[in-house]
């Protein structure tokens, strides 16, 4: 705090502490959001106390990220406006001092919340969104455990998966998440030239980690031509052990929305459908670098809340946040129209991820030139 002047101090006490309300407000109305979503269901699933309060800390890191651009704009926007009002920002730029020495200690806040943004992004937020989503698992299995059969516990229906690298197309009537063993399991050995040459079907299969493939139960052997696609022949089987290196969990995640995944979650799922070329992985893709541009969030956040609040007449600080809000929804409309782009194929997936960002950034260009 040597390097800062009475003014630097002065700007930081006041917006650290707009900010501070700010985060906690936003980050309030979120938990709100999540007991209207899912404590009902975690209540009637038998949680506990322990369990919800457990669910509800597990979930708030997730947040940090979602509302960290948006209170820094919001905080900084009625901190600046205030200050302008007061004649306070003219005070100083009419003593001579240029208006990026006047907010150097908002960039430095702004660089150390892209670290933080990172650290959030790259660590914790995918931790919250994983555990959260165990512990609710958890909760949701006991509660079925009771009224269900055991293979019916966590059930997942009508997966389906294809391996390009490995020539194989799975389909899964059943999985169950509590057990990990899949039911009415129907797996295509396909050529080269993607003709099915073998099917095998089974009743029951399930990862093995100690032999690095699958067991399969009650099942039998097709065969095919694959130049007519008559078969050949069929052997049943009671029990048959496979090297298939396919992995259940990556299955379910591919059948989940990309919201609802985390960082690691998302760059496992957009591997996949990158290397089959699959165009349904383009909103996975959206949403994983739309995560990594989001690290840059807060110097644009406050790269468009400094010219905003002082390019504005001297009305209530409050005025500043309203403005805000129509930014939002300039942002919002961006991220749309780029993911509808992205998945129409126009624009890459990257690209289609930063086009929000640069948006904002060429706003907050445009808006420092009128300055000059």
């Amino acid at each position: 705090m040597a390097a800062l002047n009475t003014f630097d101090r002065h700007l930081l006490r006041e917006w650290l502490q707009i900010l501070g309300i700010v985060v906690a407000a936003t980050c309030g109305l979120l938990l709100v959001q999540v007991c209207y979503d899912d404590l009902r269901s975690l209540r009637e699933a038998g949680a506990g106390g322990l369990e919800l309060w457990g669910y509800f800390f597990t979930t708030m890191p997730s947040f940090l990220m979602i509302v960290l651009s948006p209170a820094l704009m919001i905080s900084l926007l009625f901190v600046l406006t205030k200050l302008h009002r007061a004649n306070e920002l003219t005070a100083m730029r009419a003593a001579g001092v240029g208006l990026m020495r006047i907010t150097a200690s908002v960039w430095l806040v702004g660089l150390l919340a892209c670290g933080l943004a990172w650290w959030l992004s790259s660590s914790v937020v995918p931790w919250s969104v994983e555990r959260s989503q165990a512990m609710f698992d958890a909760v949701q299995f006991r509660q079925q455990a009771h009224s269900l059969a055991p293979d019916r516990v966590g059930a997942i229906y009508g997966v389906a998966f294809e391996s390009p690298r490995e020539g194989r197309i799975w389909f899964l009537n059943r999985y169950s998440r509590a057990s990990g063993r899949a039911y009415g399991v129907s797996v295509s050995e396909l050529d080269p030239q993607r003709r099915e040459t073998e099917r095998l079907v089974a009743a029951e299969a399930w990862p093995d980690p100690a032999l690095g493939g699958w067991i399969f139960r009650r099942g039998r052997t097709l065969s095919f031509n694959p130049d007519t696609g008559e078969q050949l022949g069929s052997a049943p089987f009671a029990e048959r052990r496979e090297a298939f290196g396919e992995d259940p969990q990556l299955m379910l995640l591919t059948e989940r929305r990309p919201i609802d995944l985390s960082f690691f979650e998302l760059r496992r799922v957009v591997a996949y459908f990158a290397a089959q070329k699959n165009p349904k992985g383009v909103p996975f893709a959206v949403r994983y670098y739309g995560l990594l541009a989001d690290t840059l969030g807060p110097l644009i956040a406050i790269a468009i809340a400094i010219p905003f609040a002082v390019m504005g007449v001297r009305v209530n600080a409050a005025v500043g946040v309203s403005k805000s809000i129509g930014l939002f929804f300039l942002y919002y409309i961006l991220s749309n129209f780029a993911a509808f782009l992205a998945v129409k194929q126009v624009l890459d997936p990257a690209v289609a991820a930063s086009l929000p960002n640069l948006g904002m950034a060429a706003l907050a260009a445009w808006l420092f030139f009128r300055l000059r």
